[in-house]
């Protein structure tokens, strides 16, 4: 009976987290995809705010170029454009980029938008040209090295993942240990790190935040 509880538990949670459906990244998007596409998408999908983590750390740096991994219809992507930032937005539900689009457009903003399956690294992560990379409620832990390669000296990386509750087994595909985010971090300049509920209304799991800085001789103008 607990066997079958735990199971119908997981099951649940794959159902109601789309991003969640285990290792098939063509599963996942179609999941994705049906969701951009329903009319009772929530509304968080279009209109919820730019993750708090996001603002504070963009707010601290002179604007240069951004990079929006799993970007969705664009929340962070679009407070980045509104701010002097040179965007580039990346996911691979096309239904999203298409809302992203709109938005866009009707911002008068310019980002440049791709569809790609990040899975199958579909995107090249340029080394040494970005100032930022967000990587905000997107797991996938072999990201993590092209992500890091790809920001310039002195630049910045933030991610946002879901973790695991305290009694729950395991880290998953989609969910990492506390304490365990930071490890992929090491030799970098940590700027912010935060385990617990979450601070975007949006989101209910626990998470982890960090914003690290690259080392290196040059460093982004602070305002």
């Amino acid at each position: 009976m607990l066997c079958l509880k735990l199971l119908l538990r997981r099951t649940q949670a794959r159902l109601a987290h789309p991003c969640h459906s285990g290792n098939n990244p063509l599963v996942e998007i179609r999941a994705w995809e049906k969701r951009y596409r329903s009319r009772e998408r929530p509304a968080e999908d279009c209109y919820a705010a730019p993750a708090p983590l996001l603002i504070e750390t963009a707010r601290k740096l002179r604007p240069g170029k951004a990079l929006d991994l799993a970007c969705g219809t664009g929340r962070n992507a679009l407070w980045l454009a509104e701010h002097a930032w040179k965007v580039t937005a990346v996911d691979g539900a096309r239904s999203a980029i298409r809302v992203l689009l709109d938005r866009v457009s009707d911002r008068h903003l310019k980002i440049d938008t791709r569809v790609a399956d990040l899975e199958k690294h579909e995107f090249e992560i340029v080394p040494d040209a970005w100032d930022l990379i967000a990587m905000c409620y997107y797991l996938q832990r072999d990201l993590f090295a092209p992500a890091k390669r790809g920001i310039l000296a002195g630049g910045v990386l933030l991610a946002i993942v879901h973790i695991t509750h305290p009694g729950e087994d395991a880290a998953t595909s989609h969910r990492l240990h506390p304490g365990e985010l930071k490890t992929y971090f090491r030799g970098w300049e940590i700027l912010h790190y935060y385990e617990g509920r979450p601070r975007d209304a949006s989101h209910k799991r626990l998470v982890a935040e960090i914003a690290a800085r690259k080392c290196g001789i040059q460093k982004p103008e602070t305002r």
